[in-house]
């Protein structure tokens, strides 16, 4: 129904792998090695440990999702990954994630790391407060660590696509909600935001043009000093 209103949606998922790759990629060859890939999805190639270890081949990766169907799709595929954990958990429980012994016993916290939260906040709702979630996220972070954030974003979204983006998705166990630039903007606070700042995901150092899209995806990255 989505695709029928913005059948330009592929063109916002290929903009955020991009996205994830290319932050994955400049935080590699700055000399971060370690990469926590929350909200994780359907493992997909290349993934993030795959482009890390270009640079580092002894970068540590770890996959989490609350979802126990992506958590066995990405341990199968990673079983002889060393250095490179699945887990399941939720971004919602902060102290648990990065208590998770896979995760607590894989990274080290008082060294940079790169946090990565690609198309995830739009499906935590205010209630559940996500700039809470992501100051908590921040507390633990090394100086010198990087957090890139992608979400949903009313400002220049095409309202009936966005409206029905929202009605198929109200009954979800997470149900979508698109923010204002302004607001996601504030996720990065506590964080020096890097350039180009908060953008349309298509803009963040695009190495392509891209058409415009009915539903716009604001992204960033953020860098603890």
């Amino acid at each position: 129904q989505v695709m029928a209103l913005a059948p330009d949606l592929p063109v916002l998922g290929k903009a955020q792998r991009r996205f994830l790759l290319r932050v994955t990629r400049m935080c590699a060859e700055a000399g971060i090695d370690q990469f926590i890939d929350i909200g994780s999805g359907i493992p997909t190639a290349p993934n993030v440990h795959e482009t890390a270890r270009k640079t580092n081949p002894k970068a540590r990766v770890a996959y989490v999702d609350y979802d126990p169907i992506v958590t066995v799709h990405n341990s199968a595929l990673l079983r002889d990954g060393d250095g490179v954990v699945s887990v399941e958990a939720d971004v919602r429980d902060p102290d648990g994630l990065l208590g998770h012994p896979d995760i607590a016993g894989l990274f080290d916290f008082d060294r940079p790391a790169l946090f990565l939260f690609v198309g995830l906040f739009h499906l935590v709702s205010d209630d559940e407060d996500p700039r809470g979630l992501i100051a908590r996220y921040r507390e633990r972070m090394a100086p010198g660590s990087h957090v890139m954030i992608s979400q949903f974003c009313t400002d220049g979204s095409d309202p009936a696509a966005k409206a029905k983006l929202e009605e198929i998705s109200v009954n979800s166990p997470s149900p979508m909600c698109f923010r204002p630039r302004t607001e996601i903007a504030r996720f990065f606070d506590g964080f020096e935001v890097l350039e180009p700042g908060v953008v349309d995901v298509q803009d963040w150092w695009p190495d392509e043009s891209a058409p415009p899209t009915k539903l716009k995806v604001a992204a960033g990255v953020g860098k603890k000093a």
